[in-house]
């Protein structure tokens, strides 16, 4: 049984974040239930997070890196699905589309460039679990100078825990922890601790459903 994946048509204009955020939170038990279900399966498929450094998407994520070291322009546009990572240059311009149970995370570069990963409350298929977003964010951030990380997105479904443990890696018998609110603080801490960068530019913000376009 695979897990469904968190896109979901997003609700009209007039719905409130309240409503968005209660809505995302009721869909988060029903699914943890599920992976608790299935837990020998979804064990069974699971792979170890991408550490800084290593595996295959993190190579891939590290070739981005070295073409940046050897001067290579980023691109001035890019769409950032769930799962993905990429980068744009000064000037630039990221769209997260479909953000409705996503977090988005945006690192603002010295000189003007953006690194943008989109975060999945479940796994789409071919992409970065949510366990992997930060450490192949982080390899391709680099050691380059950061002046602002910027989270965005549905706060009420996520449980900090998921950057360092996705949902679909607990196995039968073992409790997923589970959003009882916003927890904006941990969330900040989690993506600050996973990027290895201080606590004071991370700001956290709950937004309506939709596509996100940073500049």
């Amino acid at each position: 049984m695979s897990f469904p994946p968190a896109r979901q048509s997003a609700p009209g204009p007039g719905r409130s974040t309240a409503w968005r955020a209660a809505t995302a939170g009721a869909l988060v038990l029903p699914l943890v239930l599920l992976a608790l279900e299935t837990g020998s399966s979804a064990q069974a498929r699971t792979r170890e997070p991408v550490k800084a450094g290593s595996g295959v998407t993190a190579k891939a994520v590290a070739q981005g890196t070295k073409a940046v070291a050897q001067g290579t322009r980023a691109p001035l546009e890019a769409t950032v699905s769930e799962g993905q990572v990429k980068e744009v240059g000064p000037g630039g311009v990221i769209t997260y589309p479909s953000v409705t149970s996503c977090l988005t995370v945006t690192v603002r570069l010295r000189g003007g460039g953006l690194v943008g990963a989109h975060a999945s409350l479940f796994q789409v298929p071919g992409e970065l679990r949510s366990d992997e977003i930060l450490p192949a964010l982080k390899v391709l951030v680099g050691g380059r100078q950061v002046t602002a990380i910027e989270v965005k997105g549905a706060v009420g479904a996520w449980h900090p825990s998921y950057f360092t443990k996705a949902i679909e890696s607990y196995g039968e018998g073992e409790q997923v922890p589970v959003p009882t609110g916003q927890d904006l603080d941990g969330i900040a801490h989690a993506v600050a601790d996973g990027l290895g960068r201080t606590r004071r530019i991370v700001t956290v913000q709950d937004v309506p459903d939709g596509d996100q376009i940073v500049r």
